[in-house]
């Protein structure tokens, strides 16, 4: 990969306005939406998170997400962006996200 190909994935922040139960997951998850604000817009993405948050901590969260890949069908359910996170040593994902609050839509540089 070269520093022009990593240039062209899109990581925006957002920040997590909805957050759905997705019992037809193959793996445990929920059913996010996203804003990234006015330029971008909502975003709906699955995100396997189900192991250290509950739905309603969720809520007012911000996260790093890829918001130009092409749309991923999941099941019944049509993913819309990546949410980021990594996984802890005993394999729950964590959120990439930042410290401090910035505004929807900012760009990772």
């Amino acid at each position: 990969m070269t520093w022009d190909d990593f240039e062209k994935i899109e990581l925006h922040i957002g920040t997590i306005i909805d957050v759905a139960g997705f019992p037809e997951a193959r793996k445990r998850a929920y059913k996010l939406r996203v804003d990234f604000g006015p330029d971008i817009g909502i975003r709906k993405s699955s995100a396997q998170l189900t192991d250290l948050y509950d739905k309603e901590a969720l809520i007012g969260k911000q996260v790093l997400a890829v918001t130009n890949f092409p749309p991923k069908q999941i099941g019944p359910f049509r993913s819309e962006c990546l949410i980021t996170g990594v996984r802890t040593s005993e394999g729950a994902v964590t959120l990439v996200r930042p410290d401090e609050s910035v505004e929807n839509g900012e760009r990772l540089f």
